[in-house]
């Protein structure tokens, strides 16, 4: 079945491959629905994800309304098809490993997720509003995620210890916690049930087989965002419409991340590559995603045309800003208007401008964090990067820079990139939000910073003991 679309405002669109539409994610479609291409609906079973279809109206339902529960469909479901990448002749799976197939589910639990389910869609549909939409919630978090999330604006927040607190959904978790305290499904009327869809869709295309570009890193920079909207001159100035916009590209800016970066798939002739002409193709790649769950969730499809078209629009500026080829391009606009003090919050352009700036802080805000969390996040970051150089080896492609285990470790990467982007640019947001938040990240910058370069020293001198040793072994002994 040929399954294709188009996105009108953005003409280097092409077809959507099939295999693109196998994402694993929350589906809705009608029996009459054109859409896809397809009379028959029921085909795209093959889709992974659980379906169910209500022999009332033959609409298909989303089962796992609940992150708990994991219900597969019977048919065309190919676990191992997610983990290689579909362009290369380059099998992920050679260094990521996939866990088990999930347990049997109870049909209690399916009876209860199906009610769920029922209840709230008849609710939306017949237009009965929601009094609180926090109780959609309440199955899904234990009472620990729950005192977390009271504190969701802490610099110290732990995503590594929310996430496992809520079953390895922590980007639905907390990014439907903060639409909601925001009251944007109010003030936008969004159906949360389709809320919660696209949610579940979006965590879902992140590839959890990456050590660092995955659903956690997401949840992790939608939390930092959230701290920079909270500082005062943003958070008095920010519309509605700038905080939804913000924390969707927080949550998408990474959407289907490869776990390679830009310049292996120029060299590798990726289509990618191709179709968005070498330029900015992954943050392209995650706007276009993006773009597509949204219209496939219809989550604003009761907006008018234009005001969705600019959602989309606005949406993929903030993530194409993320695009750290262009640090240089961004940091010097910052610089020049805070030089000339002409930022003036009340002008629209200017505050978009602000919250690219702030999503590229969240974005790499990981050497600000404390040493622990830091740590774990550049071990990750570090991991992915040799996993890259793994298969230009495998490849006999020039390995990039970083990506050589035998030339690089954690410490020095970290070290490097602290001094040559992280510290400009937080150096840069400190002078435009002088807070006591700004003060604390350029604080834990320097003290993980001071920690790695003891790591390094230490590493020296193990060798050098470790070769002095070697020396002074008799001959018999060394060649033992």
């Amino acid at each position: 079945m040929e399954v294709c679309y188009q996105l009108p405002v953005l003409p280097l669109d092409r077809q959507v491959p099939k295999h693109v539409l196998s994402r694993r994610g929350a589906i809705s479609f009608s029996s009459s629905s054109s859409l896809f291409g397809g009379p028959d609906p029921r085909k795209l079973s093959q889709r992974r994800g659980a379906i169910s279809y209500d022999s009332s109206d033959q609409t298909a339902l989303y089962i796992r309304m609940l992150g708990d529960v994991r219900v597969r469909s019977q048919v065309g479901f190919e676990p191992g098809r997610r983990g290689s990448h579909p362009y290369l002749n380059v099998d992920f799976r050679l260094l990521h490993s996939r866990g088990g197939s999930p347990g049997p589910v109870s049909a209690r639990t399916v009876r209860r997720l199906l009610s769920f389910q029922r209840y709230h869609s008849s609710r939306v549909y017949q237009g009965v509003p929601t009094q609180n939409p926090l109780h959609i919630l309440d199955d899904d978090y234990t009472g620990q995620a729950k005192c977390m999330l009271e504190k969701v604006g802490s610099w110290k927040f732990d995503i590594f210890l929310f996430d496992r607190l809520t079953n390895g959904n922590s980007l639905i978790s907390l990014t439907f916690h903060l639409i909601n305290q925001y009251g944007l499904i109010q003030l936008f009327q969004l159906d949360t049930v389709k809320l919660r869809r696209f949610l579940v869709m979006v965590q879902e295309d992140y590839r959890s087989q990456n050590p660092y570009h995955n659903a956690v890193h997401a949840a992790d920079v939608t939390q930092a965002m959230y701290c920079y909207m909270q500082e005062p001159k943003l958070a008095e100035s920010l519309t509605s419409c700038d905080i939804l916009l913000s924390l969707l590209a927080a949550a998408t800016h990474d959407l289907d991340h490869p776990g390679v970066n830009q310049p292996f798939l120029i060299k590798t002739n990726h289509h990618l590559a191709a179709l968005y002409r070498n330029t900015s193709v992954l943050e392209n790649h995650h706007w276009r995603s993006a773009v597509g769950l949204l219209r496939e969730s219809s989550l604003f499809s009761h907006l008018p045309t234009e005001d969705r078209l600019n959602m989309e629009r606005q949406l993929g500026s903030l993530i194409l800003a993320t695009d750290i080829s262009r640090q240089n391009e961004y940091l010097c606009k910052f610089r020049t208007h805070l030089d000339k003090e002409d930022l003036c919050l009340g002008n629209a352009s200017h505050r978009h401008f602000l919250l690219q700036m702030a999503l590229k802080c969240a974005d790499i805000c990981n050497p600000c964090r404390p040493w622990e969390l830091s740590r774990k996040w550049s071990e990750k970051v570090t991991e992915e990067f040799f996993h890259q150089g793994d298969i230009e080896k495998k490849l006999k492609l020039e390995l990039s820079p970083l990506c050589d285990s035998r030339m690089n470790s954690v410490g020095n990467i970290q070290i490097g990139f602290m001094t040559f982007v992280v510290e400009p640019l937080f150096g840069a947001w400190a002078r435009f939000s002088d807070t006591q938040l700004s003060q604390c990240m350029l604080d834990h910058m320097a003290q993980n910073k001071a920690r790695w370069k003891g790591v390094l020293q230490e590493q020296v001198l193990g060798r050098d003991e470790r070769d002095t040793d070697s020396k002074t072994l008799p001959q018999g002994n060394r060649e033992s």
